[in-house]
């Protein structure tokens, strides 16, 4: 845990970098000449422009290009505004815009919802060139008439101008950076990480990508509405698909999720234009330099943000030594609980059955998790075992039959709301957001119900590295045994283990089931685990279930089962299926 110094430290840090960075802009705006100031304003405006993206595309993972149309949205505003005299001046205006662009943002994301990738980039991108041609066609209210822009008396000029955008992205910034360290910038990460993981810890995605779209949109309002006031009339041709292109490349080349790198790309995006018109090189060739500078950060899947990340983590690791789990094996090895046979049932299954086609991968599948208990789920590669956790945990609703929690129906339940009913599972896969920290990702999990002191009691309880550790640094099997600590932090009613041992050695095997033997008792979560090694099965759990080729083998006490000649006769010669 930190200390509360530290703590504290940590949290006016970004507030006393604003005022510090504020200072900076008052200080250049008296000394740099008045044509490097409006640059600079420049510079700034399509800083917050990436503010914005770097949320939408960085933080959340979706390739969005009609960024510079959010802007034109908030840019028509102003100038609606400002040529219908509406009261409280050019401040209120911009953040009318602000409120539109997401609104339209808002309603963009509903119908992308379903498309990732590319098909969301042409829908995005298709957006873009339809409101550039309306725009050029019906220009801006009072292009026409060349009608300029009011512009409040402290920021007529140029300099004045200057400090207002600086101001604004000062604030943006601070509130972005405050935004990505809460549980709602922990969903966005998560979620472009790994939807199925955000989906299993609680994250609805499509409210989390909602969201992402809304206050991008909203930030890049902002922007478009300064930018308005800046050039005092608004036109097109500062809107166009190219240009949303690329500042786009320019996101991913500087890594805009990262506030100091959407500075340096708002810097990037006026200086390689500066630099042409100086060396007689026609400007639109930036936009070809910025296409160049974007296949090499796509094909090298790198970004000048991670890559001075990676550096400092990696200088970190060779001074400090990377950071590893301290999972050892207790020198008092807890005894397996003895089954309650009193225990309320937790989890009941009812004629589950799944079929793809005609195979038939669960047939009429019905077994009870008593409250309390660690209970086994074997079977050999086919068997159903995948099968049946996506179904009870709500990622395959198609199945027949009726599943119930504590008594309650959760069928027809998406995902995350079974599992904040307390339906917890994990993966085979390696769900864990590298970009979050131990400590951010046990918050995230837990919907902030878990406090500092119960963050470190499970980090020194399972053995996970340092709080602080960013996951990205940490081993496979070792995020697996972060993954359970951060579901036991939630308190879920029931934890469903998926090969949770997949990765660890012998040593951290033993010390791994120790601890798990201690979780319905130690924590109140029961646990259902789905495991190939014999060994951690037979010493945590005090029940099995066995599934062959879809259905019901046998189920009941863990020596019962293991003796049962079906049993026996099913896997003899299997070396591999349990």
């Amino acid at each position: 845990m930190l200390p509360a110094k530290n703590s504290t430290l940590k949290t006016t840090a970004p507030y006393l970098v604003g005022l510090g960075a504020l200072a900076a802009a008052w200080l250049l705006s008296i000394a740099l000449p008045n044509y490097l100031v409006f640059l600079g304003t420049t510079a700034l405006l399509a800083t917050i422009a990436l503010i914005g993206l770097g949320i939408v595309t960085g933080t959340a993972g979706m390739i969005v290009l009609c960024q510079l149309t959010f802007a034109a949205v908030g840019a028509w505003v102003v100038s609606w505004c400002n040529v219908h005299g509406v009261p409280g001046g050019l401040i209120i205006w911009i953040i009318a815009g602000a409120l539109v662009a997401a609104v339209i943002g808002l309603l963009l994301g509903l119908p992308a919802l379903r498309l990732r990738g590319v098909n969301l980039a042409v829908v995005t991108l298709g957006f873009a060139a339809a409101a550039d041609m309306t725009l050029t066609k019906t220009q801006f209210p009072g292009a026409a008439q060349a009608v300029k822009i009011a512009v409040p008396g402290p920021f007529e000029t140029d300099r004045g101008y200057f400090l207002l955008a600086a101001l604004a992205t000062i604030v943006i910034g601070v509130a972005v950076y405050q935004i990505q360290r809460t549980r709602l910038g922990s969903a966005w990460k998560a979620v472009a990480f790994s939807e199925r993981g955000a989906a299993a810890a609680g994250t609805s995605v499509r409210s989390a990508k909602l969201s992402a779209f809304a206050i991008s949109a909203a930030i890049a309002g902002v922007a478009g509405g300064l930018m308005a006031g800046q050039v005092g009339t608004a036109y097109a041709a500062g809107f166009s698909t190219l240009q949303s292109l690329a500042l786009y490349v320019l996101a991913i080349v500087a890594g805009a999720h990262l506030v100091e790198m959407a500075l340096f790309g708002g810097i990037l995006w006026v200086l390689i234009p500066e630099l042409l018109k100086r060396w007689g090189v026609p400007q639109d060739w930036g936009l070809v330099v910025f296409g160049v500078l974007g296949i090499q950060a796509l094909t090298t899947n790198s970004n000048l943000g991670a890559d001075l990340r990676n550096a400092v983590a990696k200088r970190r690791r060779a001074r400090n030594g990377p950071p590893e789990a301290k999972l050892v094996p207790l020198e008092t090895d807890p005894a397996r609980l003895p089954a309650n046979a009193d225990a309320p049932t937790l989890l009941e299954v009812r004629h589950l059955g799944v079929a793809f086609g005609q195979v038939k991968a669960l047939n009429d599948v019905s077994f009870s998790v008593p409250a309390g208990h660690i209970v086994g789920l074997i079977g050999p590669n086919g068997a159903g075992k995948s099968t049946f956790v996506d179904s009870v945990s709500g990622f395959l609703p198609q199945h027949t039959g009726e599943v119930f929690l504590g008594g309650e129906p959760v069928n027809g339940l998406a995902p995350h709301l079974r599992a904040r009913l307390g339906l917890r599972r994990t993966f085979q896969q390696d769900r864990v957001p590298p970009s979050l920290s131990v400590a951010d990702y046990m918050a995230y999990l837990s919907h902030g119900k878990a406090t500092t002191e119960r963050i470190a009691e499970l980090i020194e309880f399972f053995g996970c590295p340092g709080a602080g550790e960013k996951i990205s640094s940490i081993d496979v099997g070792t995020r697996r045994i972060i993954e359970v600590a951060a579901n036991i932090a939630a308190d879920p009613k029931l934890l469903i283990l998926d090969e949770p041992a997949a990765g660890l050695s012998h040593e951290e095997h033993v010390a791994f089931g120790q601890r798990l033997r201690q979780v319905p008792a130690r924590y109140g979560t029961t646990v259902l685990i789905i495991e190939h090694d014999l060994d951690l099965v037979r010493s945590v759990c005090d029940s099995l279930v066995v599934l062959d080729f879809g259905s019901l083998l046998a189920s009941g006490p863990q020596e019962t089962v293991l003796n049962d000649p079906k049993v026996l006769k099913a896997y003899m010669g299997e070396t591999e299926m349990l």
